[in-house]
């Protein structure tokens, strides 16, 4: 099997991550149509339903102005975190702006192309610095958000397996930055030799992510591991990113699992 983490390789066309960013907001709206905006969301602490629509939409309208602007060098994201960002707008509007704000970057994102030169916040060895990054990651960042509006109101939560599918590649990409492995005082090493995670879902894919390298090296297919994670690939997704996953099961080192979960997601809590 060949190492699928070469620098900028992803499973879909940049039209398709285009497309999936509308298709996905338009989805997202529709969960939360006539939803109380004050209703807690479990799976952000301390946000309300009203705080994750205005994020989503400053998310989008920030990678809007990366890509329009060309931009070289970090670009201001206070708007997306601040949670009295837009509390102007009407709770009433929240849909409607969703909705406008990802025809924008998608269209932003058709017109420059997927080879643009933009700044990224991801390792510039593990990740082309273009336009193609943040048309896959607002598609992730979308969709992910989608779930924990569909959890708040009960909203049918589904997603293609296509999506899932390289969802998932994109997290195993993320969880081989020096961030996610490298030495910290007090906490426990990560790397060793003979250590490994396998994920399986099923007829969707298998992984292999091998740590007992200098660093975490992951390929698709199966292999001797020391844990093993197993689920319908959506289950398995919402696994990574902490979201409620009744489908996964686990299988060996539960001490290793959690603390390789604990060092990937650290930027969920950022």
């Amino acid at each position: 099997m060949t190492n699928r983490a070469a620098k900028g390789e992803v499973l879909l066309a940049f039209e398709e991550y285009c497309d999936a960013i509308v298709a996905q907001t338009d989805l997202l709206a529709r969960h939360v149509k006539g939803a109380d905006p004050t209703a807690p969301v479990p799976t952000c602490p301390g946000w309300d339903l009203g705080r994750l629509l205005r994020h989503v939409g400053a998310d989008h309208r920030w990678a809007e102005e990366i890509v329009r602007t060309r931009a070289a060098e970090p670009t201001d994201d206070d708007l997306v975190n601040d949670p009295a960002a837009y509390a102007h707008l009407d709770d009433s509007a929240l849909g409607g702006w969703l909705v406008q704000g990802a025809a924008g970057l998608a269209g932003t994102l058709r017109a420059a192309g997927p080879d643009v030169p933009v700044w990224t916040p991801a390792d510039e060895q593990l990740v082309r610095q273009t336009s193609m990054f943040w048309a896959r990651r607002m598609t992730y960042e979308t969709l992910l958000h989608r779930a924990d509006a569909a959890l708040v109101t009960g909203a049918e939560f589904e997603v293609e397996e296509s999506l899932a599918v390289d969802a998932v590649e994109e997290w195993l990409e993320f969880s081989t930055v020096p961030e996610a492995w490298e030495p910290q005082p007090g906490v426990p090493e990560l790397l060793g030799h003979g250590r490994a995670l396998g994920f399986d879902a099923g007829a969707a894919g298998q992984w292999l992510l091998d740590l007992g390298a200098e660093r975490p090296v992951w390929r698709r297919g199966s292999g001797e591991a020391t844990v093993r994670v197993c689920g319908p690939v959506t289950d398995l997704l919402l696994f990574l990113y902490a979201r409620p996953a009744p489908g996964v099961e686990t299988r060996g080192d539960s001490e290793l699992l959690d603390l390789w979960l604990k060092r990937t997601r650290f930027w969920l809590e950022a």
